[in-house]
């Protein structure tokens, strides 16, 4: 049986277990996680790339879905990590990139990403047609959703027969979050009524049953749906249990299935539990690491600025800043401030668009130049404390060194310990 497969069914056995999925591409948040598996004993470690981040095209990444299963790979073999522990899977996979085309060309685009995911060796799929093309009209009805969803799963389908292997399993849902997190005001957020959700799972049930795919039904495993929690910007919505009782409920009657929760990320850890307690098995996270480890990398930069020379300084804060006015593209559509409230958004959002300037070679080498500051000139412990107060406590637990890298990843693994605490297992009875 597929690890995730079990995993579901020992949910739903009465097991309030889950599994944390991290969909990051960037090198330090993919070694803080395997890090953070071998120092809690995981046996399952699940990453996710998005239809933006890795495509055929590249997406931002530059990555087409064999790159980033041999960039995991890497990282986990110099970490020494079991890549039989480690299960891939795709996001938000669709037509999404392409939603200026019409449907039928952005679908194509979507049935050869989808392949190559699944030919690459990712095997958790999630069919995520709920955005409208070109033409098409807003929002999209449900019913073609369903259709194209269908479309995707051949698609798949025909993939994994091809590359052989272990079958795929699939996430459905219509009611999904926008990736990364909503981007307007998020007040008057509504939890998927239970009636909504069952009514999508049964239209995809039988129109995979229509289509020949009763056997890909068997490994659906999780529907998307809105449990009340989201981030925007600047405001949390934190998840209220008694708000999704009749929705968390509803899925107990569905044979096989737990639901997904997206956008998880800056949930309090008694939140996250209670999300697996309510069968949100499945935590999405990203946005939330990548602030992490950016409130590790602007820590840094305040000790280089209190420790090391100033001409010698890498001011990785400045440059960082500086790169992201010259090039505007990845922020200019989502923040809309000026002076100090720009200033604010640009580092501090918890959309968090500053992670696609990480690759971007004058800020990499500012990063690369603030560590060797730091190593080669080590500062004090109590500095460290002022700062980065989580990394710290790794240090003196044993589970990280003053090293700034194994600093910055013990800030990231402070996130990750909520997510393996709500995962791990406390009885539903």
């Amino acid at each position: 049986m597929h690890v995730l497969l079990d995993l579901v069914a020992r949910h739903r056995q009465g097991h309030a277990i889950g599994v944390t999925s991290i969909c990051s591409a960037h090198p330090l948040v993919i070694e803080a996680s395997l890090r953070h598996a071998q120092r809690t004993g995981q046996d399952l470690l699940l990453f996710e790339a998005t239809c933006n981040q890795v495509n055929q095209d590249g997406g931002y990444t530059g990555m087409r879905p064999a790159d980033f299963v041999r960039f995991v790979h890497d990282i986990a073999e110099r970490v020494g990590f079991d890549a039989g522990r480690i299960v891939l899977g795709g996001d938000h996979l669709g037509p999404n990139p392409w939603t200026s085309l019409d449907a039928e060309a952005a679908m194509d685009k979507a049935e050869v990403m989808v392949g190559e995911y699944v030919a690459a060796g990712f095997r958790k799929i999630h069919l995520d047609c709920s955005m409208a093309c070109s033409g098409d009209p807003e929002p999209l009805p449900e019913a073609e959703i369903v259709r194209r969803a269908v479309r995707l799963c051949r698609a798949a389908e025909a993939a994994w027969q091809q590359a052989g292997g272990e079958a795929p399993v699939y996430v459905i849902g219509t009611e999904v979050p926008v990736p990364g997190g909503a981007t307007e005001s998020i007040e008057g957020l509504a939890v998927t009524t239970a009636d909504a959700a069952l009514a999508t799972i049964q239209a995809h049930r039988v129109a995979f049953e229509a289509a020949g795919l009763g056997e890909a039904w068997l490994r659906v495993l999780a529907s998307v749906v809105q449990p009340g929690v989201e981030f925007d910007h600047h405001d949390v919505i934190d998840y209220d249990s008694s708000k999704a009782q009749a929705l968390s409920q509803s899925v107990t009657t569905v044979p096989g299935l737990v639901f997904e929760a997206h956008s998880t990320d800056y949930q309090t850890r008694d939140a996250l539990a209670a999300l697996v307690r309510d069968h949100f098995a499945i935590l999405k996270v990203g946005p939330g690491l990548t602030f992490a480890l950016r409130e590790a990398l602007w820590g840094l930069d305040a000790i280089e600025r209190e420790w090391i020379a100033d001409d010698q300084r890498a001011r990785l804060r400045e440059v960082t800043l500086r790169r992201m006015q010259d090039a505007p593209g990845y922020w200019q559509r989502y923040y809309h401030g000026e002076g100090r409230a720009l200033s604010t958004d640009l580092q501090y959002s918890l959309s968090d668009r500053i992670r696609y300037y990480w690759p971007d070679p004058l800020i990499e080498a500012a990063r690369v130049q603030l560590f060797d500051n730091l190593r080669a000139d080590p500062p004090p412990m109590p500095l460290i404390g002022q700062y980065l107060p989580h990394a710290l406590n790794a240090v003196r637990n044993g589970t990280a060194t003053f090293d700034p890298q194994s600093l910055a990843m013990a800030h990231i693994s402070a996130v990750l310990d909520d997510y393996h605490h709500a995962c791990t297992n406390h009885d539903l009875t």
